[in-house]
């Protein structure tokens, strides 16, 4: 075993060695882009094609090539494509990651090969801590969950029941939001999980109802929030009293005309907004419906478009040297404005730092969507700041 492991170290560090040498530079794009999260790696997807239709396909001299793989929402499979794509493919950048586990699985690829994973979705906040190739363009549960729990105090809001998905990012949310909540002299009265995998949510929505909080708070991953909300409704929780509180997940762009009515008024916390109102995110949002047939974009294609531009920011600044621990030493500290607004890489932990908007859903138009009402800026992660 032992021999087995070394020589793999050996394949990956040859094969990444290979890869500064390449005037093409290859992307590879790992996305769950079938399965229960199909969603993001459909968005993700969508975002770096219209990054490159805007930016081109060179960059210092160099021919870009995305490399999409789908890993079907598997981590184990994910990690192995990342390691074909690396070995086989000698790509410059692992990208994409639908998942926590996934992105993962991933980490020990890059460590030994020496390639920068860019994580454009996956939000667990320990991601970036699994390896130092690792930089995030997405979010963190932390981010969003804190603010939520801060404003749900401040506006009258002293009982509260927690309900999230049952892995890294939930629990996440859960830990993040309740411990907030409770130092400003709220009340968690329980904490639910539920499986992320075939979610019924019946059960604990019962439990909701009996226990009586002023507010829900949840996390479901991208994707998960339309049936949610349906069995929110259909137990009639939302004409219980009980206020529906969230991290911006739930109410996602992708779905959320889809969710009907029923959403009006909820108040949620999350880094991006299709009704974001900046010239840049204007042009965004215009430019993708127009390439996909009208899909409009969420917080995950938001993290795939930043994510190519983190990328091809760091081969400006390395004059197209593939070398992965001067890309990484280019990523670090890197700053631009996104349609979401302004945003940063960390230098110290390579994790995002970004605005955290306040939204409550409402009709514009005839359609649904997430308008800011509240901005707490450059938020870095919390989870990650309390260990300073």
């Amino acid at each position: 075993m032992l021999k087995r492991g070394m020589a793999a170290v050996a394949a990956l560090a040859l094969a990444s060695s290979g890869a500064a040498a390449q005037e093409t530079v290859k992307i590879g794009l790992v996305l769950p882009m079938t399965g229960q999260q199909a969603s993001t790696g459909k968005q993700i997807e969508a975002a770096v094609k219209l990054y490159q239709a805007q930016h081109g396909n060179m960059v210092a001299g160099k021919k870009i090539e995305v490399i999409l793989k789908d890993d079907t929402t598997v981590p184990d499979v994910t990690k192995r494509l990342a390691t074909e794509l690396v070995t086989n493919d000698k790509v410059a950048f692992l990208a994409g990651f639908g998942i926590t586990p996934s992105a993962m699985s991933t980490a020990p690829v890059a460590t030994q090969a020496k390639v920068p994973e860019i994580v454009m979705a996956a939000g667990t906040s320990s991601i970036t801590e699994a390896s130092p190739f690792i930089a995030r363009t997405s979010f963190t549960l932390a981010q969003s969950s804190v603010p939520m729990a801060e404003w749900a105090f401040k506006n009258g809001i002293k009982k509260v029941v927690t309900l999230v998905s049952d892995y890294g990012p939930g629990i996440d949310a859960e830990k993040s939001f309740s411990d907030k909540f409770k130092a400003d002299g709220g009340t968690i009265v329980e904490n639910l999980r539920i499986p992320m995998r075939s979610p019924d949510f019946s059960p604990v929505l019962q439990k909701v109802a009996d226990a009586k909080p002023d507010a829900l708070f949840v996390f479901v991953p991208s994707g998960t929030g339309a049936q949610f909300v349906k069995q929110f409704v259909e137990r009639g929780l939302d004409k219980s009293g009980v206020k529906l509180i969230a991290t911006g997940d739930v109410t996602d762009d992708d779905q959320l005309n889809g969710m009907g009515d029923a959403v009006v008024g909820v108040i949620n916390a999350h880094n991006y907004s299709a009704n974001h109102n900046s010239a840049l995110n204007k042009s965004f949002v215009e430019g993708f419906k127009k390439a996909n047939s009208g899909m409009r974009p969420n917080f995950m294609a938001v993290g795939g478009y930043d994510g190519m531009h983190l990328i091809y920011e760091a081969l400006k600044k390395t004059n197209g040297d593939t070398d992965g621990t001067k890309l990484m030493t280019a990523i670090k500290g890197m700053a631009w404005e996104s349609p979401r607004g302004p945003i940063s890489i960390d230098p110290d932990t390579r994790d995002i730092v970004q605005n955290i908007y306040i939204r409550k859903v409402q009709k514009v138009d005839g359609e649904l969507y997430n308008v800011e009402f509240d901005t707490i800026a450059n938020v870095k992660d919390p989870v990650k700041a309390a260990k300073k």
